[in-house]
């Protein structure tokens, strides 16, 4: 049971680190925020495929976010912070300060961001190794994990970064020792991101087979010390960053989760009682968590491990303690939106005719789909326009960072009507990716009926439609929009005692909004759609394969 209820009004911030924000937010204990705020990051791409970012830029922006949404409250009312980050990697040297991460050389550049893909050789190494610890990752490592990173800065930037750096730390971990001065570790990044058990620890023979046996010896520069996610840190804030925050010294720090991660705290636990979802009967194993923003990821949880091909896991509490987790995952999804809409001829006119209606422009570009359809169901406007969305590669199922995005159907014609219809096929792909990744949990034995939505694009009521209709499942949109900020503040609603356990705390402050039905009047369309989506990734195989005789 939780604690009585107390007197006056007791809060929790949430702050979550993504691509290209940080945002803050003021969360009670129902759950329901009270205030957000968010500040934009920097982000630098000295090379192609090369994402920096900087960790005194990220701290900043963290601190005047936490400023803004706790004005005019009393610090002592704040009973937890809890963050949560990208899964992005920070060097420090050994006496804590950012080390460069790319050889022009700028030392406050000091984040690989999660999207850079300069280790996709390195990575390829460590997958031919075949060893053991890669049946946690689908069998297939990504070059957005963090070995393939450390292998590359070892081999590239060996005497201005590896040999100076004392610390190598996934973001969501580098804000939490920021705020405590604990260098505790996550078991949610490490499990996730570094190839940690929770069951053995470290394999060494992991390290030594992939040449960086020097971590083998000195394990502190990843982490010897792990929590639970949700878990109360050192001794809560520190004086410092207290300050820095504008709150009060001793006040409880959790330990972090991924961005993802928190979105799926954020949603997943939500009551649903008298909403007649099928999953109101079942387990909570019978959800699915999906975030969508700048890239997309697919939760899974499990009573049990459960294997699945390109897909990341089985993760042992890396989300919600005593449970299973798989990570699915599309590498471009909103990202992949604005490339689509910005790179067409007719982007200056729909920038016009959405500014001149007050509106943005996929709002703009919903209501002219509307328009344009005439007669027909909407879906029906790309019956000859199909895309393969993995212009960033394949995280899942496929697990090939090599694939590259296609586009069957274009015409000469460059019209606003033109780009509203590949606006909507890139939409459907995205959604025929999901139904790919969940036909493969599927498959290897998970038994998902609802799907429960959260992130920037969840936003968009027809990215969420196609999602339903595509997926023949209910999509259920959670309370608070902002879902991710409210797993953050569900870890410091942990850290602070008010709560017993993550569960407890999913229940209280995880609440159900709208649910979007699928339309099954065109699931027979889709059925199709289906098909030659998956048939694209055999051709693109097929034409690879002869280019490489």
């Amino acid at each position: 049971m939780s604690r009585p209820e107390p007197t006056f009004p007791q809060y929790y911030v949430g702050i979550d680190v993504g691509t290209a924000s940080v945002r803050a937010a003021l969360v009670d204990q129902d759950g329901s925020v009270v205030l957000t705020a968010k500040e934009p990051i920097e982000i630098w791409e000295p090379h192609p495929d090369h994402y920096v970012q900087s960790s005194s830029d990220i701290w900043d922006k963290c601190c005047h976010t936490a400023r803004r949404v706790t004005q005019g409250v009393d610090p002592s009312r704040i009973r937890g912070i809890g963050f949560d980050a990208t899964c992005s990697l920070v060097v420090l040297d050994k006496s804590f300060q950012p080390l460069p991460v790319n050889s022009n050389g700028e030392k406050d550049r000091n984040v690989i961001l999660w999207m850079d893909h300069r280790a996709f050789g390195q990575a390829e190494r460590i997958n031919q190794t075949r060893h053991r610890v890669l049946q946690y990752v689908g069998g297939v490592m990504s070059p957005e994990m963090q070995p393939p990173k450390l292998m590359w800065l070892k081999e590239n930037l060996h005497e201005s970064c590896w040999e100076k750096a004392g610390h190598f730390l996934d973001l969501p971990d580098f804000l939490s020792w920021k705020a405590t001065g604990s260098l505790t570790r996550s078991l949610c990044t490490l499990i996730c991101k570094w190839t940690y058990s929770s069951e053995t620890g470290w394999d060494d023979s992991f390290w030594t087979t992939i040449g960086l046996e020097d971590l083998v010896s000195d394990y502190s520069k990843i982490g010897v010390q792990v929590s639970s996610p949700g878990t109360p840190l050192g001794a809560g804030l520190s004086s410092k960053a207290a300050w820095e925050l504008g709150l009060c010294e001793g006040t409880a720090v959790a330990a972090s989760l991924i961005d993802a991660h928190a979105g799926g705290l954020g949603v997943v636990g939500a009551d649903v009682t008298g909403h007649n979802l099928p999953c109101e009967t079942q387990p909570i194993t019978s959800r699915l968590a999906l975030i969508c923003g700048t890239s997309s990821c697919h939760m899974a949880i499990s009573e049990r491990p459960l294997f699945v091909p390109g897909v990341w896991g089985p993760y042992y509490s890396a989300m919600v303690p005593g449970l299973w987790l798989n990570e699915g995952g599309q590498s471009a999804t909103g990202k992949l939106l604005d490339h689509i809409i910005k790179g067409h001829a007719a982007f200056p006119e729909l920038q016009k005719k959405a500014k001149e209606s007050g509106e943005n422009i996929y709002t703009f570009l919903n209501r002219h789909l509307e328009v344009i359809k005439k007669e027909s169901a909407l879906g029906l406007l790309t019956d000859d326009l199909h895309i393969w969305p993995d212009f960033h590669g394949n995280r899942s199922p496929l697990a090939d960072p090599a694939l590259k995005g296609m586009v069957v159907g274009l015409t000469l014609s460059q019209t606003l009507d033109d780009l509203a219809r590949l606006y909507l096929a890139t939409v459907q792909a995205v959604a025929l990716g999901t139904r790919h990744i969940l036909d493969t949990l599927q498959a290897a034995g998970h038994r998902i009926s609802t799907l429960f939505m959260c992130g920037g694009l969840s936003k968009n009521l027809l990215f969420v439609q196609m999602h339903a209709d595509i997926t023949g499942l209910p999509v259920v949109l959670s309370r608070e929009v902002e879902s991710v900020l409210v797993g953050a503040a569900i870890l410091g609603a942990c850290a602070s005692g008010d709560f017993h356990s993550i569960q407890e705390a999913m229940g209280r402050m995880a609440g159900v909004g709208k649910i979007v039905e699928s339309n099954p009047e065109h699931s027979s369309f889709y059925d199709k759609k289906y098909k030659v989506f998956r048939r694209l990734a055999e051709l693109q195989k097929e034409y690879r394969a002869l280019m490489q005789d």
